[in-house]
């Protein structure tokens, strides 16, 4: 009983941060805006950013360590085929399925935050004369050298504002890089339990299928039975009562 407790204890607090987390990446979208419509963002705004990110980590790794811990005694108890162990399957199953669908959308964001903040950067770069295609970009971007953006422009070619978002941009991306990688061990990790859920199911729905036959042929052998009792009795009312007895001993 104590044991039960725990377990719908965990599911709930589970289901809760998943919630949470939810919540805080529709306010790192919002933060993500309007970084992007500032050309000099206020420093609270990103350092708000960054609370926010270490929060969603921190939750997601809870949710992480819990589904696991669940997957885990389900597969301990998997032996005993019972009702509960159906609902705690059914519970897992979609605590693991929200938790990515909702990962997937926070990895969204992050992706498209990256791709305009690079865009930015492309244009405060055109402005300057600097043209550069998306594969240029990319390599400076990977170089982690804010200063490669700016060589060979001419100090009165570009202003001091210019200079300061391009280089603000690239290090929201250098963080943002960090928080994806640091994410996608975590999220592929979850994804494959959710696809070994499928097979789980697929499997689950096998099992039901074979019931469903053996269900049927017991009910053909049932009707077999019937008959053949049936045409056993007519046999024995025709025999003599001598052989009668005989045959039902």
């Amino acid at each position: 009983m104590k044991d039960r407790l725990e377990q719908l204890k965990a599911i709930e607090e589970t289901r809760l941060n998943i919630d949470k987390i939810s919540e805080h990446v529709e306010e790192a979208k919002k933060l993500y805006s309007i970084i992007l419509s500032a050309p000099i963002p206020e420093p609270k705004t990103k350092d708000d950013l960054e609370q926010l990110t270490t929060e969603i980590k921190k939750r997601a790794n809870n949710v992480r360590n819990k589904l696991k811990s669940m997957e885990k005694h389900i597969e301990e108890d998997e032996v005993r085929s019972s009702a509960d162990l159906r609902i705690r399957k059914s519970q897992h199953s979609v605590l693991s399925r929200k938790f990515v669908e909702v990962m997937t959308k926070y990895n969204e964001a992050q992706v498209d935050f990256r791709e305009r903040s690079k865009g930015r950067i492309q244009r405060q770069l055109e402005i300057t004369g600097k043209k550069t295609t998306d594969e240029e970009l990319e390599e400076m971007l990977e170089s982690g050298n804010p200063a490669i953006f700016t060589s060979g422009i001419i100090d009165s070619q570009i202003s001091k504002q210019a200079l300061s978002e391009i280089e603000g941009r690239h290090k929201d991306i250098v963080r943002l890089e960090s928080s994806i990688k640091e994410l996608h061990d975590m999220f592929m990790d979850i994804a494959m339990l959710v696809e070994n859920q499928g097979e789980m199911l697929d499997n689950i729905e096998l099992n039901v299928m074979h019931t469903v036959d053996h269900v049927e042929k017991a009910r053909d052998e049932t009707k077999k039975a019937v008959k053949y009792q049936s045409q056993a009795r007519k046999k024995l009312i025709s025999l003599q009562p001598g052989v009668a007895t005989l045959v039902f001993r």
